[in-house]
């Protein structure tokens, strides 16, 4: 992995836990979720004449990519009605790459170095760790671990769906747009399902925070996919769960969630883990 891509990863993690600690904000988290996925579709909608149609290729992908979206949006916010940001977004993402890793070895057939393969492990580890309760007040709720656990099978097959879509298709850019526009269109037709079409009345009045949203949710994860041509899977996958450590500060400072000593442990098992993934 070269120093842009990856320098490039982490700026979309810190914009993946961005728009995560706007979801958790919001008094509603699958009315936030899906105004933010509505805000990306919209952004989506006025690029599509810019780009091209996808490849004939990439279009199962997309399809199936969609449908994961909105499986993952769904068990999110499941999540984190009972969860902090600090504890559901490290189960969630941090599993994920573990997934994603064992596939891109003996699906994929990708193999990353000895060195990159021993900071993925790392860096798992420490998201995992990231999660851990410190004590009887601060206890995972069993509820939000298994949605936070569902969650991350959805990541990972959304994540293997796109990276082998996206370079089927070789328009990275084509490839997001298009993703983004049916991940917004199918997440409002899961709202209406669940809520019935009034609920769309209450996006209108809060369009801003969907934009600002959707504009990091896309820029975070089209970096991503653009990363997936560029390097192994497995290894994006990975170094894209740093978000974490964004995470926590944004929980911290922002939401006032607790820091406790056990998480900057596991902060520093997550820098290894990227310092390793880089010199891999």
């Amino acid at each position: 992995m070269t120093t842009p891509v990856f320098l490039a990863v982490l700026a979309g993690a810190l914009m993946h836990a961005s728009w995560n600690a706007l979801v958790k904000v919001g008094l509603d988290r699958l009315l936030s979720m899906s105004l933010i996925q509505a805000g990306c579709g919209v952004i989506a909608l006025l690029a599509v004449g810019f780009v091209a149609l996808p490849e004939p290729a990439a279009w199962p992908w997309l399809a199936v990519s969609a449908v994961l979206h909105v499986g993952y949006n769904i068990f999110l916010v499941r999540a984190y009605r009972v969860g902090d940001l600090g504890q559901v977004y490290p189960i969630a993402r941090g599993c994920a790459p573990l997934l994603v890793t064992l596939i891109g070895l003996f699906v994929l057939a990708e193999q990353p170095t000895v060195l990159g393969i021993v900071g993925i492990l790392v860096l798992i580890l420490g998201v995992i760790c990231m999660a851990l309760p410190g004590g009887r007040h601060h206890r995972l709720e069993r509820a939000s671990l298994v949605n936070a656990l569902v969650t991350s099978l959805f990541i990972a097959g959304y994540t293997l769906a796109d990276g082998s879509g996206a370079r089927a298709n070789g328009d990275a850019a084509s490839y997001v747009v298009w993703l983004f526009l049916l991940d917004g269109a199918g997440m409002l037709l899961a709202l209406v399902s669940l809520r019935g079409m009034a609920v769309l009345g209450q996006l209108s009045g809060h369009w801003r925070v969907g934009i600002l949203g959707g504009a990091l949710s896309m820029g975070a994860y089209g970096i991503t996919i653009w990363a997936m041509t560029q390097a192994p899977i497995a290894l994006v996958a990975a170094l894209r769960e740093t978000s974490v450590l964004f995470a926590i500060a944004i929980g911290v400072i922002w939401l006032k969630e607790p820091l406790r000593r056990e998480r900057l442990t596991a902060g520093g098992l997550i820098l290894c883990g990227v310092a390793l993934m880089h010199w891999g």
